[in-house]
């Protein structure tokens, strides 16, 4: 499929899932430091781009670390804090990072694939339309989450097992630009 036929603009939104797609994603284990933290190759600059291309930003991300208590919340926003100055440094945005801290099938569940998240960015950015916007993400719960609220869908593809099938699948945010950039900008 060809994101030109989405019928993408600078009206339309983009959510990305962190581990795996922004950040290295340690398989079995959390990052809850910000020395733990290390860009995906070419991660930041796509990012710093592509923020300038959709008219928001967001990051959604699970982040049961803290609900294990192995992390604490403000670890984690020491994290987020690091990943988003990195961003500005480059001239981009990130508009807002939501994370979902508690623990799989604890309640209240914020977890993707709940739509929990979105509905606090659409509930925060009133011009956010979930059939204009693009999640991006590595892993089932992620393409579940953007197609449960009507979004296009892209996986980043990694060691994952895959039972979802998501809109288009790319090797990582820098082949995504680049995609987009040969699509979508003239």
């Amino acid at each position: 499929m060809s994101i030109k036929s989405w019928g993408v603009s600078n009206e339309w939104s983009l959510f990305l899932d962190r581990d795996g797609v922004i950040n290295q994603r340690i398989f079995n284990g959390y990052v809850t430091r910000v020395e733990d933290f290390h860009f995906c190759k070419g991660a930041v600059e796509s990012i710093a781009s592509l923020s300038n291309i959709f008219s928001q930003t967001f990051v959604v991300t699970n982040q049961q670390g803290v609900g294990k208590k192995i992390m604490t919340e403000c670890n984690l926003k020491e994290i987020h804090t690091y990943m988003c100055d990195s961003v500005v440094r480059l001239g981009g945005r990130i508009e807002k990072v939501y994370f979902a801290s508690n623990l799989k099938d604890e309640l209240p569940d914020n977890r993707k694939p709940l739509p929990v998240m979105a509905l606090m960015a659409k509930s925060e950015y009133p011009s956010v339309d979930f059939e204009k916007s693009i999640m991006v993400g590595d892993t089932d719960s992620d393409i579940l989450f953007g197609k449960n609220l009507g979004m296009k869908t892209i996986r980043v593809l990694s060691e994952e097992p895959i039972e979802v099938e998501a809109d288009l699948n790319v090797s990582g945010l820098e082949e995504l630009l680049k995609i987009i950039q040969n699509e979508i900008i003239d």
